[in-house]
């Protein structure tokens, strides 16, 4: 049965790859306005099932319900008319392209030119990049400069900035701040935080439980395609986390080191 307090649920997930199964009857709830942290170690299946939600990889089994309704996401396209995007850890932007540009990428806007053809509409993308940054309380010094002068943390503010244009009810976040220093690292997680306050739920993939800890509201355990455990961040610490992780909890075994 659907709980009205949540935007998404997902029941009893499974995916195989030839014959590694990669999820095996996992399940997933998320709020409204809720940041959720789903960690393991690699091979876990966090990336399995973030596909899966997002429409990349169609499940073999299970059922996905949002906002109450049973909804069946085959495709990207799927996900995102329902409001739902997700940001990879690669993150996609073109290098060569100005920020607007990346922000509107796929999904440019036109304007008819003598009537005939379409052309792009350079300055309507940017007076919406400017005022979709400022609602998000990022000021960019200059609009048009291309994505490759900018930082590691910078990138990333642009990439997690055109999936929440996109993606207005739900959007996945895969490592967002792997590989940034601590003060890009920090900017990233403000930004995460804020978005919780514009009715946006988050899923965050991180290795990094001390990020996890600062901004999510709970954390969900995947061992080995199963679910291993979930806590409310406010009743748990890292200790107890990384005992799930590995199974230390399961198998009486205290951790060395």
């Amino acid at each position: 049965m659907m709980n009205e307090k949540n935007l998404l649920e997902a029941s009893r997930i499974s995916k195989s790859f030839g014959g590694v199964q990669a999820l095996k009857d996992v399940e997933l709830r998320l709020g409204y306005k809720e940041i959720l942290a789903v960690v393991g170690d690699n091979g876990a299946g966090k990336s399995t099932l973030m596909k899966v939600i997002s429409g990349a990889v169609v499940p073999d089994s299970g059922a996905v319900l949002f906002e109450g309704a049973k909804v069946n996401i085959r495709t990207p396209q799927d996900a995102l008319s329902l409001g739902i995007q997700m940001c990879y850890q690669h993150l996609a932007l073109i290098d060569c392209l100005s920020i607007p540009k990346n922000l509107f990428l796929g999904r440019e806007i036109t304007r008819s030119f003598w009537g005939v053809i379409n052309i792009l509409n350079r300055k309507r993308m940017r007076e919406l990049s400017i005022e979709h940054l400022k609602n998000l309380g990022i000021v960019v010094e200059n609009i048009n400069q291309k994505v490759r002068n900018l930082s590691g943390g910078q990138r990333q503010v642009v990439a997690i900035s055109r999936v929440v244009y996109w993606g207005r009810k739900l959007i996945i976040l895969d490592e967002p701040t792997a590989a940034l220093g601590v003060r890009e690292s920090q900017r990233v997680l403000d930004l995460i935080k804020s978005l919780k306050e514009k009715n946006i739920s988050i899923i965050i993939i991180s290795h990094n439980l001390q990020h996890v800890f600062s901004v999510a509201d709970r954390v969900m355990v995947l061992r080995r395609g199963c679910n291993a455990g979930e806590r409310m961040i406010r009743e748990t610490d890292g200790d107890e986390v990384v005992k799930m992780i590995t199974g230390a909890e399961f198998s009486g075994q205290e951790l060395s080191g």
